[in-house]
């Protein structure tokens, strides 16, 4: 679940950036006792996510604005359908709008890709993950995105967990490309670990797989082999040589294409970069009514009946 804390960070410093000394137009040409009342909608169907967001845009930008969500994060919607309501001082709803949008508009979009991929992999036991091409400052929403639309996250940060890439293993390993030099060199950098923490090492050749599973045999195991763009047949093959010694993930040349069969190899999880780095923003729309002379307190009340 996304925090208070998190979504407050965001949403602050995206209203610091796009009205950093006020909103000039706002100010000027709307009345001070406008208010305005202001249905999110639809222009497509997806999946929503992003409504605690979506609402901490105005009520940061002005307290007294009220935000009514019609639909949970993780929901799917049609097009045309009002999934949120705002009311309140129209130069506030002004103000807030653009940010607003944009974030909603960024994790449901991701939320509706991530679940066409896990629509693509029913019926077989792997989970769709994402990966740490996310935009910067914003994962914790992207991630929460993910999650809306039936994925899953991979480790959020460095901080959580090891994983060896092929650049790591080269300057562990010196460069060398016997085997037994990489199972030495990881076999020296588990031992200092603690045991709690979880090991992934990813390769790109099936001869590979036996030298990094041997150097877990002491306290820390390796938890996850990654085989990095394997075609299906070595996919199957490597699933096959694991034989659920560890973990199985897949990754690279993953797209809704090749989703499905990579899935029907057996392997565990498949993490998919595109989730967060090629997800397209969905259209939804503010439609805006203002007022004058309007009671903010009242016409929330009526809102959210």
């Amino acid at each position: 679940m996304l925090s208070r804390r998190q979504i407050e960070r965001v949403v602050t410093a995206a209203l610091e950036e796009d009205a950093p000394w006020g909103d000039l137009t706002s100010e000027y040409l709307i009345p001070a006792d406008a208010v305005a009342t202001a249905d999110l909608v639809a222009r497509e169907p997806g999946v929503f996510s992003g409504g605690d967001v979506f609402a901490a845009a105005f009520t940061i930008t002005d307290p007294e604005i009220a935000v009514t969500l019609a639909v949970r994060d993780g929901a799917p919607f049609a097009r045309g359908e009002v999934l949120a309501t705002v009311a309140g001082p129209a130069r506030g709803v002004l103000t807030a709008e653009r940010i607003g949008l944009n974030l909603v508009q960024r994790m449901s979009g991701i939320a509706t890709l991530t679940s066409r991929y896990v629509a693509a992999v029913a019926g077989t036991h792997a989970r769709i993950a994402d990966t740490r091409k996310t935009t910067p400052g914003l994962r914790a929403l992207e991630r929460h995105a993910v999650r809306s639309g039936g994925g899953h996250n991979h480790r959020f940060s460095l901080s959580d967990a090891v994983m060896a890439k092929d650049n790591h293993l080269a300057v562990l390993s010196a460069g060398s490309d016997d085997a037994g030099a990489v199972t030495t060199a990881l076999r020296s950098a588990l031992a200092r670990l603690p045991h709690t923490t979880h090991v992934e090492v990813e390769v790109d050749r099936l001869d590979q797989i036996e030298p990094v599973l041997a150097a877990g045999d002491g306290a820390v195991r390796i938890g996850t082999i990654m085989l990095d763009n394997f075609s299906p047949e070595q996919l199957r093959a490597g699933v096959a040589q694991i034989a659920r010694r560890a973990t199985v993930e897949a990754s690279g040349g993953v797209s809704l294409d090749t989703v499905a069969e990579i899935a029907a190899t057996g392997v565990d999880v498949i993490s998919v970069g595109a989730l967060t780095h090629s997800a397209r923003a969905l259209d939804l729309g503010l439609d805006a009514r203002i007022e004058a002379g309007f009671d903010v307190t009242a016409d929330a009340a009526r809102i959210g009946d």
